[in-house]
């Protein structure tokens, strides 16, 4: 692997080479190439190149390298190249990967490949990958690693640094040590710098941190990723409900989840599962996607339900049809950006009590005072456009009205949905694309029935 630091540019054009070789099926272009890149940058490219090229790609990465790509991989594309190893392939992943990778990939595997997994490991990190494997994937359980390095507390420097010294190899990402009891209860921490700068008869007890907590091992990962962040932790202990130390997990895998949160928060407002394969045949993706099409389609049904009522004034006003559509749409906008701050402010875990009605109420007067503003501004153009003043209030009330309204839904909806164990980041849009068509159609025609035909009646 290149040890030097590619720039974006150079990135991508690294990778248009490597297509362009695998597409000549040039063999021995393609592995220089792919030598260039990192084992996460390569598992980008398997992601995002069409099947037929990215088994080509795959067959010519350097074996040492497969497990550390695979561990980066999506769980369809997992599955798939996982499908493809061989006896002997698989029981070198035993040799390459961490007890939490290890973990992931055997829960991707069949019953079989998973049984010649686990037989390639030693007795004491089949224990390890089965533990980590009776946990669910997206808690501290399934994040863990047993790559721990714990010590009593009553041995002194000396004695911790004969026994790291026999190790002979120090864990990724070690800046401090675990500090346990004689039962492998949980105490605190003690850094590796204390080590190197303390006397060696010191007492690891007398420069122990037992200020920094150690996770429980049902804690939810994006609860993982807050705590690393609030803490700016590199790593921490896991323990059980009895406080006993089962794991450890580093700063890398709290990347990957921050990762993975932002990528679900981004496939989830269009109704898309993260973990698909985008090449995936166009029949099944088509088949995933069916759903929401049709929830949409319900939602628009409902939208023109309502303006249905208002045929008469359509008919009569033909204007208001220029109208419906940005009345909705300022509605939309608005209500999204407040259902963004909220989705938001509820992933960093700091909207509840007291905040959540401060945070609402911002939002809906921000709504508000937004409503007022271009209430005014469209209602000035819809008068100068149509040379009708009221229908350049009708337009501009309506506006006002939707924008109010998508700021309260905005709020509401993320809140109401999280107390319902539904995911915000999934929902929020569709009902939100809801409530303000619907209440934009209804605001404008309604006020349009009411002022303009009633008065010039």
């Amino acid at each position: 692997m290149s040890e030097i630091t590619l720039t974006p540019e150079q990135q991508e054009q690294l990778i248009e080479d490597i297509l362009e070789a695998a597409q000549e099926k040039d063999v021995l272009r393609t592995e220089k190439l792919l030598k260039e890149l990192v084992p996460e940058q390569i598992a980008q490219l398997l992601e995002t190149t069409p099947p037929e090229l990215r088994h080509f790609i795959w067959e010519h990465v350097e074996p040492e390298h497969h497990g550390e790509v695979l561990a980066h991989l999506n769980e369809e594309v997992r599955t798939k190249l996982l499908e493809t190893l061989n006896r002997e392939e698989i029981e070198e992943l035993a040799e390459e990967l961490e007890t939490d990778d290890l973990a992931d990939i055997a829960q991707s595997l069949s019953d079989e490949n998973k049984a010649i997994l686990l037989e390639a490991l030693d007795e004491d990190e089949r224990v390890a990958v089965e533990t980590a494997m009776s946990y669910p994937e997206d808690t501290a359980g399934g994040l863990m690693n047993s790559d721990v390095i714990s010590v009593r507390g009553d041995v002194t420097i000396e004695t911790v640094m004969r026994y790291l010294r026999q190790l002979g190899e120090l864990p990724d990402n070690l800046l401090e040590l675990i500090v346990r009891d004689r039962h492998n209860h949980y105490l605190g921490v003690v850094k590796l710098s204390d080590l190197l700068t303390h006397e060696e008869d010191t007492k690891i007890e007398e420069l122990l941190d037992a200020s920094k907590p150690a996770v429980l091992v049902l804690t939810p990962a994006k609860d993982v990723a807050k705590l690393f962040e609030q803490n700016d932790w590199v790593d921490a202990a896991v323990v059980d409900s009895d406080n006993h130390i089962l794991g450890r997990i580093t700063i890398d895998d709290v990347v990957d989840i921050i990762r993975e949160e932002a990528e679900h928060a981004q496939m989830a407002q269009a109704g898309l599962d993260e973990d698909e394969d985008i090449f995936t045949p166009p029949l099944v993706s088509a088949r995933r996607r069916a759903f929401w099409l049709g929830i949409n389609l319900l939602t628009a049904v409902f939208a023109a339900w309502v303006a249905s009522f208002f045929e008469d004034t359509l008919d009569k006003i033909v204007a208001l049809a220029l109208m419906m559509p940005i009345v909705a749409s300022m509605g939309g906008i608005g209500g999204t950006q407040t259902a963004t701050i909220i989705i938001r402010a509820m992933a960093k875990g700091v909207l509840s009590g007291p905040n959540m009605r401060a945070l609402i109420r911002k939002e809906i007067l921000v709504g508000t005072l937004n409503g007022l503003f271009w209430a005014l501004a469209t209602g000035a153009f819809a008068w100068w456009w149509f040379g009708d003043a009221l229908l350049g209030f009708v337009f501009g009330a309506a506006i006002f009205i939707n924008l109010v309204a998508g700021a309260v839904a905005g709020a509401l909806i993320p809140v109401i949905l999280d107390r319902f164990k539904i995911d915000p980041a999934l929902a929020s849009g569709l009902m939100l694309t809801t409530v303000t068509d619907t209440m934009g159609f209804f605001a404008l025609l309604g006020l349009a029935t009411v002022i303009i035909l009633r008065h010039s009646v």
